[in-house]
């Protein structure tokens, strides 16, 4: 131990002390720090950044598969209540390309509910109904025949049994207007009496079928969303 002086004892103490001060200052990695600064990555990461910007991305053309289900997708309801490449088709077709919230099943629906109201408000002689749901050359139509019947002083007495089937048959645009013709079957039991009541047209305890084909139109351009009754034809 003689070679270990005061001197160098002092100088060792003194170089621990220092050490332990320096740990306590700086402490210990942890694995957190945040990086040493690199002004060439970060400049690259800055132009990354930019470049994301959605005003600065350029879009691709859609690929031909994609184009295609799209058009599928839009097209859906429509090939299934008409034969792709057929003409009622491609007449359903324009007029969704024209009104693209056009659904030939909504319309059916909405179609076979305008029939019986117009059947009904025709029988009963109303003519505030019938204005509302038919063009104003069929309402001329439907209202001189109430007149005639008035005039006779006759009455008709139907009721509405239900509709068996209604079938779109032809589409198409004519300009701006959508027409669209349907085959509707239905069930009455209707009798006309005269001023005796006496029975001189149909029969109050039989049901009748009866088949009409219909065409409904509406200007695609007009926010109207009703459609009108715009000719009418009767099948035996």
């Amino acid at each position: 131990m003689d070679f270990l002086d005061f001197g160098t004892i002092f100088f060792l103490v003194a170089a621990v002390v220092i050490f332990l001060q320096l740990r306590n200052v700086l402490g210990r990695r942890t694995g957190n720090e945040r990086q040493p600064f690199d002004p060439y990555t970060a400049g690259r990461t800055r132009e990354r950044k930019e470049s994301d910007k959605p005003e600065n991305v350029v879009s691709l053309p859609r690929r031909k598969g994609a184009v295609e289900a799209d058009e599928k997708e839009k097209y859906a309801t429509i090939d299934t209540v008409s034969e792709p490449g057929t003409h009622l088709n491609k007449g359903l077709r324009a007029i969704k390309d024209a009104d693209p919230a056009f659904d030939p099943v909504v319309f059916t629906d909405g179609a076979k509910l305008a029939y019986e109201m117009i059947v009904m408000a025709y029988a009963d002689g109303d003519r505030r109904t019938l204005k509302n749901l038919l063009s104003r050359e069929v309402y001329d139509g439907f209202v001189a025949a109430i007149d005639d019947r008035e005039k006779r002083s006759e009455k008709i007495e139907s009721s509405f049994v239900g509709i068996e089937k209604a079938v779109l048959v032809g589409a198409e645009m004519k300009g701006s207007e959508a027409h669209l013709t349907l085959r509707i079957v239905s069930e009455l039991i209707s009798a006309t009496r005269d001023n005796s009541g006496a029975v001189i047209d149909g029969d109050p305890e039989t049901v009748s079928e009866v088949t009409d084909v219909w065409t409904f139109a509406r200007d695609t351009r007009s926010n109207d969303p009703n459609w009108k009754l715009v000719a009418t034809e009767a099948e035996e």
